[in-house]
């Protein structure tokens, strides 16, 4: 028995376009409050005397609930109302961040990240699952070509908005200030949801099926693949065996492809549909997105943590680098959405090139140019990146959602929004390891500029590694449907 499908309700194009920007402020929201986090790690580890675990879980932590929450919401969001489903992140996130402003210990910070991640895992999926609901043919990819601007500049403004509310509210309270300006966005966006979003569908009757088994397997599996690295810092006190976690991982996954397999068999919908991975366009496309979302998120931690510690950057100021990617991302992201499908995707490829060229440039200017205009010459480096980070994302979402039935959109969608999640976390430990273990490692006397110079450098090295794997992983998809194309025209 499959699991029922919600019907959709017809809507004029007026409808269309206030939906998908009411969802397009809720991605923003969920985006925004990861990257605009990250400038404040330094003022919470000087407020609370904070480890560097607990840093390290402070982002992590918000992206490992996110990611545990995706799939299953998204399946829910398929069966369900989304709309819903809005509301009830929404006021969740509005919630967790009054107890993150309030927070008094860094335990209970660390508890309201955890729960903040869930709300925005809840919301997500419903964003995804309704573009692609509401677009189809070109129409769709000038969506996510809108959709890719929009989470670009959520990401590369994060940073300096952070570094904005720490300079208002002071170098000791200031991180607060970030976790209460989620409350007022929160309320405007409630309120578009509330009085703008349509009914999309109408939802399926009878019961919800949601596979319990298959969902606790997959909770698990993706526990223990985060949670080493979760808990890699650099620091000399990390215990090694948290990589033991790995192989429960493998026993767990294993289990749960098991149970998914003979769950579809016996006639019902699996939590995954596996059969999503047998089309080339949605496996190659969720494969590159992951990679490089390992790459990126990390990239923007790195050079806030190299500006704020190594040159003594105000945050505010060390956040303001990536404004130029956020400008350029969101223009190159709206000429690549209408470009996707007449060029496809060796523009992914290009826009990988790009950014692979621009983390190595950040990483030489770091080591060459002086100290008084290192942030000026990585801003502009950051302003080419960001062109190529533009023709990334909104494209390759297009592409690999093309073949995808409408029906299984948040679904399908959530699986690409959990790669990304897990890159994220998988990077963004890799990327701070490297950094803080070389200043361990080096910090001997050394003068300290040169210490974080090799810091910023290991840690870089890793992103462009990640970056190169999505390129590759581009190129190769590229072949496959050349080859596809000839096959057919000799056909």
């Amino acid at each position: 028995m499959t699991s029922p499908q919600t019907a959709s309700i017809p809507l004029s194009h007026g409808q269309r376009w206030r939906a998908f920007w009411v969802c397009v402020s809720v991605a923003a929201l969920t985006i925004l409050d990861l990257s605009k986090v990250n400038v404040a790690l330094p003022s919470i580890e000087a407020a609370f005397d904070a480890a560097s675990t607990e840093l390290q879980l402070v982002v992590s932590g918000y992206v490992l609930m996110f990611g545990l929450a995706l799939v299953p919401f998204g399946r829910l969001g398929d069966q369900r109302s989304r709309r819903v489903l809005f509301l009830v992140g929404l006021s969740l996130f509005a919630l967790t961040s009054v107890v993150c402003a309030l927070a008094p210990t860094t335990e209970v910070l660390l508890v309201a990240r955890l729960v903040q991640g869930l709300a925005a895992g809840i919301q997500m999926p419903q964003v995804l699952g309704t573009i692609q609901q509401l677009f189809v043919g070109k129409e769709r990819g000038r969506a996510f070509g809108l959709f890719g601007a929009t989470i670009g500049i959520a990401t590369a403004f994060g940073p300096t908005l952070g570094g904005l509310m720490i300079a208002l509210g002071g170098p000791q309270d200031g991180w607060r200030w970030i976790f209460w300006l989620n409350v007022p966005l929160c309320v405007l966006v409630i309120a578009g949801v509330v009085w703008l979003l349509p009914a999309t569908r109408r939802p399926a009757p009878g019961r919800v099926h949601l596979d319990p088994v298959g969902l606790v397997l997959f909770a698990v599996s993706v526990l223990t693949l985060m949670w080493p690295f979760l808990f890699t810092t650099g620091s000399p006190d990390d215990d090694p065996r948290r990589w033991w976690s790995l192989a429960v991982f493998g026993v767990f996954v294993a289990a749960f492809i098991a149970w998914e397999r003979r769950y579809a068999a016996s006639g019902r919908s699996p939590l995954i549909p596996f059969g999503l991975f047998d089309v080339a366009s949605f496996r190659n496309g969720t494969l590159i997105v992951t990679a490089y979302f390992t790459a990126i998120p990390a990239m923007f931690l790195l050079t806030t943590l190299f500006l704020q510690e190594g040159i003594g950057l105000q945050p505010v100021f060390a956040g303001m680098v990536s404004i130029g990617f956020a400008v350029a991302s969101a223009v190159s992201a709206w000429f690549g959405g209408n470009l996707v499908g007449r060029l496809g995707r060796p523009l992914v490829v290009a826009g990988l090139a790009i950014v692979l060229l621009g983390v190595t440039a950040l990483a030489v200017v770091a080591y060459t140019v002086p100290p008084g205009v290192v942030a000026y010459a990585m801003a502009a480096v950051m302003l080419v990146t960001g062109v190529g980070a533009g023709l990334v994302v909104a494209p390759n979402q297009t592409l690999t959602l093309a073949e995808i039935p409408t029906r299984s959109g948040g679904l399908a969608g959530s699986v690409g929004q959990l790669g990304q999640r897990i890159g994220t976390a998988v990077g963004t430990a890799v990327g701070l390891s490297l950094f803080y273990a070389t200043i361990y490692r080096e910090d001997d006397g050394r003068h300290a500029l040169e210490v974080y110079h090799d810091a910023y450098a290991y840690g870089m090295a890793a992103v462009a590694l990640f970056l190169g794997l999505a390129f590759v992983l581009g190129v190769v998809d590229l072949g496959s449907r050349r080859r596809a194309r000839r096959e057919g025209s000799a056909d």
